[in-house]
């Protein structure tokens, strides 16, 4: 095999790597901005008691790599929506599974584009303590707060730059009647 022939089998084997890991990545990032992840039905309990509901919701931050770990259960962009009913007791648990990076956690008005760090939440109490700074890795805090208006939502980190780069998910209160999910959300229409 001549020199050239050697070249062209080595340019041709680096584009084949090189394309072969541009697609898998392009598969990671597609999707219902969860790359691949799936909804674990644990993360979401409902507690009925007389006329009352409790939604208790696991929220976990850099639950996987995707986004740099900038992402709630696996999904980033809001890719997951969880649905409560109007006048529900939500107890979300935020824990910050990221091994490097401080994250916190506020349920905002739903807006584009997504602020930069924390704004006013928009019910009272739906919020984790050092919105800005975040709560260190392994950290932990529980929001308990009462929907009482129907409409669109997102759940974001309100660290500074967090959000914007992707590290947001959404959340939808219903009428009275609706029953608590987590659902990937699906794709806009275009």
């Amino acid at each position: 095999m001549g020199r050239s022939q050697v070249q062209r089998v080595l340019l041709s084997t680096i584009f084949a790597a090189v394309a072969t890991q541009a697609r898998a990545q392009a598969r990671a990032d597609s999707g219902a901005a969860g790359g691949g992840q799936q909804v674990d039905s644990t993360w979401l309990k409902v507690e009925h008691k007389k006329k009352a509901v409790t939604v208790r919701f696991e929220l976990i931050a850099g639950l996987t790599g995707l986004n740099g770990a900038l992402n709630f259960n696996g999904f980033r962009d809001g890719g997951l929506t969880l649905t409560v009913p109007q006048g529900s007791t939500v107890i979300m648990h935020f824990h910050n599974n990221d091994g490097m990076l401080p994250h916190s956690a506020e349920v905002i008005a739903d807006q584009t584009p997504v602020p930069d760090g924390p704004v006013a939440p928009v019910f009272a109490r739906a919020f984790t303590v050092r919105l800005a700074e975040g709560l260190p890795p392994q950290g932990d805090d529980t929001l308990k707060f009462v929907p009482d208006r129907i409409g669109s939502y997102l759940i974001i980190c309100a660290v500074p730059g967090h959000g914007k780069q992707g590290m947001w998910i959404r959340m939808a209160v219903a009428d009275k009647a609706a029953k608590p999910a987590i659902a990937v959300t699906p794709p806009p229409h275009s």
